[in-house]
């Protein structure tokens, strides 16, 4: 089990923010992380949608983040690009159809779902002022 490098992307991204003197263009960003132009711009777009980078357009355009890095959690990007974060579908989907149908497997699921949100609250306390 591992986030996608589209995620791991997003999350030095949002570090390479955290860590700048005021706004910084999509080609500085991409070169310092060692992401393709156009990646970044792809990651930074969604970043943007959710409301944890600004984009500024114009000669004196750029980005940086909406809020201070001490307010934006590592759980927060992973689910900016990956959605809302389960070990499993079936903790996700009220009334998922599940394959198992031998009674007792439900236990999966609460198990699932106890070790994912124990997952979330660790994210949840990783902020960027902290890396």
């Amino acid at each position: 089990m591992h986030i996608t490098q589209e995620t791991d992307y997003a999350i030095r991204i949002v570090y390479c923010l955290a860590n700048a003197d005021g706004r910084k263009d999509a080609r500085s960003i991409s070169e310092e992380m060692g992401v393709t132009l156009r990646f970044s711009l792809k990651i930074l777009h969604k970043l943007v949608q959710n409301g944890i980078v600004k984009s500024y357009k114009g000669s004196k355009g750029g980005y940086e983040l909406a809020r201070p890095a001490c307010e934006i959690n590592m759980k927060q990007v992973i689910e900016a690009i990956e959605g809302t974060f389960a070990l499993a579908k079936c903790v996700l989907q009220p009334g998922y159809d599940c394959a198992w149908k031998t009674p007792g497997l439900c236990t999966f699921r609460m198990e699932f779902a106890r070790i994912g949100q124990y997952v979330n609250e660790e994210l949840e306390k990783v902020t960027f002022d902290k890396l």
